[in-house]
């Protein structure tokens, strides 16, 4: 089988959320198939895609038919069970690969991963029980943020510690996972770098987006963000050395902190990324769009900037506001979840504020 797919092809993506729903139109564009494989009904990508498998990861057979039935796999959040993935790549290729995944999947290996590439991160350490954390306090100080290594987002399942009495709730919090103790970073602000690979190794990021979060969880990204020149250089220089060092295809996000000594890695995201939603408004190839060219193999499009953007993000009842923003002019995007919940991500807006600068 050839690495270069030609439309008509199936692309099955693991999961079937908003991003599984962007990712089947962008491909859809360029006349491919998607499949989606999502252990819950009527996921928000099965609006728009071919074809849904809706089975637990678990679930060997309904795997194997998924496999047979597609050209490529690629998915649309990091933690996929090992055992799918091994049972999926002795059948079809899995763009990103599996090193990207394996660092991601791991906050302790990402951040070791990254300060072997050289590049800062808040400081931290592991924590597996009482003494672990005890040490961990006095190496570190506090103010400090104890996270489980594993799974979690949006600032979900984490514990802030502001004094030493505070760590045996914050322990207790892990309920025995294994976690890490990450220092706090004093920042001015946060952005991020939506980089892609192609699979010929060429390398594309878009323009640095500057975020703002409220309770954890992602509320605005403003581009151009507030950045010197060499500052939005070394963005794209060092989201590059992480994409080529894991010979990366596809889109990653990377998000970084501002700080008086530099750029700091806060995280690395191995798929398309909340952050750069404003692509779709702003760019003429937006980040959905590269990431499936990569994985189908083709050149990366130019993600050149043609207006500056305000994404923000539509969460819970926020999504009622929705004939407000149409009376705007804004560009709107809804994801297709049925029921507006506390915390959940409905949709986001664009907001173009004028021509790039």
């Amino acid at each position: 089988m050839t690495d270069i797919l030609q439309p008509g092809a199936t692309i099955g993506i693991l999961g079937g959320g908003q991003l599984g729903r962007m990712l089947s139109v962008a491909a859809s564009r360029l006349g491919f198939k998607t499949h989606i494989f999502e252990p819950s009904t009527n996921p928000p990508a099965g609006h728009v895609a071919d074809r849904v498998t809706a089975a637990p990861y678990e679930d060997v057979e309904a795997l194997a038919d998924f496999a047979a039935s597609v050209d490529v796999i690629t998915y649309e959040f990091e933690n996929v069970p090992t055992s799918a993935l091994d049972m999926l790549e002795s059948v079809r290729p899995i763009r990103p690969n599996r090193k990207a995944l394996a660092v991601s999947q791991d906050r302790l290996v990402e951040k070791a991963f990254l300060n072997d590439l050289g590049l800062k991160t808040a400081p931290f350490a592991a924590v597996d029980d009482e003494v672990d954390l005890a040490e961990a306090i006095d190496e570190i100080g506090l103010p400090a943020i104890l996270k489980p290594r594993r799974f979690g987002y949006d600032g979900k399942g984490q514990a802030r510690l502001k004094a030493p009495e505070d760590a045996a709730q914050a322990l207790a919090d892990m309920a025995g996972a294994p976690s890490i103790l990450e220092g706090f970073v004093e920042f001015s602000h946060e952005v991020s770098v939506i980089g892609a690979r192609g699979l010929d190794g060429a390398v594309s990021c878009f323009d640095p987006g500057e975020n703002v979060h409220k309770d954890g969880i992602l509320d605005t990204t403003t581009v151009p963000a507030r950045l010197t020149p060499a500052q939005r250089t070394d963005a794209v220089l060092l989201a590059a050395k992480i994409l080529n060092k894991l010979d990366y295809v596809g889109v990653m996000g990377v998000e970084l902190f501002v700080t008086r000594e530099g750029l700091i890695v806060n995280e690395i995201a191995p798929r398309v990324h909340n952050s750069g939603h404003w692509t779709q408004n702003g760019c003429v190839v937006d980040q959905f769009e590269q990431h499936i060219r990569a994985v189908i193999g083709w050149p990366l499009g130019d993600g050149t900037r043609h207006s500056n953007v305000v994404m923000e993000n539509l969460i819970g009842d926020d999504v009622d506001r929705i004939p407000d923003y149409a009376k705007e002019g804004v560009a709107i995007h809804l994801y297709g979840k049925a029921e507006a919940k506390p915390g959940r991500k409905m949709g986001h807006i664009n907001r173009i504020t004028g021509p790039a600068n």
